[in-house]
This record gives structure tokens, sequence and C-alpha cells, in this order.
């Protein structure tokens, strides 16, 4: 299995850049780049579509996502330390028979 190749987020701008701006059709721009025409053509629907916020990174989240990662942290740790107690009380339930 290949893994996934990942484009910076300048990359995907610039190959946008060939079609929106400099005259070159999605193909001969996904042939000269060397990626695929549709993953091209999501990168042109998601730019247009995204209000300014195309291609976040795990850096640049928006709240919701922010606070989802942080309560599932949360819920995470809660959960190791649950493991923990049931398994200290079963321990210490048969030291003291």
């Amino acid at each position: 299995m290949t893994a996934r190749k990942k484009y910076p987020k300048e990359f995907k701008l610039d190959a946008i850049s060939l079609v929106l701006e400099q005259g070159y059709t999605r193909i001969e721009a996904a042939k000269s780049l060397e990626i695929n025409t549709q993953m091209l053509g999501r990168w042109i629907k998601e730019s247009q579509q995204a209000d300014g916020q195309a291609f976040r990174g795990n850096g640049k989240q928006t709240p919701e996502q922010e606070e989802i990662k942080r309560l599932k942290a949360q819920v995470k740790l809660l959960e190791m330390e649950k493991d923990i107690l049931k398994k200290a009380t079963v321990f210490f339930a048969k030291e003291t028979k």
C-alpha cells in the first residue's frame, strides 16, 4: 500500500492559480504538476467555497474543532483513570481477604 501524499497549502494555491488566473485547463495544470485532475478540481471547489479557510491544517482549527479535540483528550484521560481505579479496587480487594 502506498502512503497518501500530502501537499502544502502553497502548492495547492499555486495549482489553483494556474487554472483560475493563468488560463490553464485543469488537465494541463494537473499534467504539468504531476497530480490527479480530480484532486485539482476538488482543491478549486474547496477554495471557492471555504470563505478564506481553505486547506486548514491542524494548527488552524475552528473553535469548535479545538473544543472537540480538547474534550476527546479529556475523555481519554478520564477513561484511563477509571481503568486504573478498577484495577486498584480488584488488587486491594484481594489483599484484604
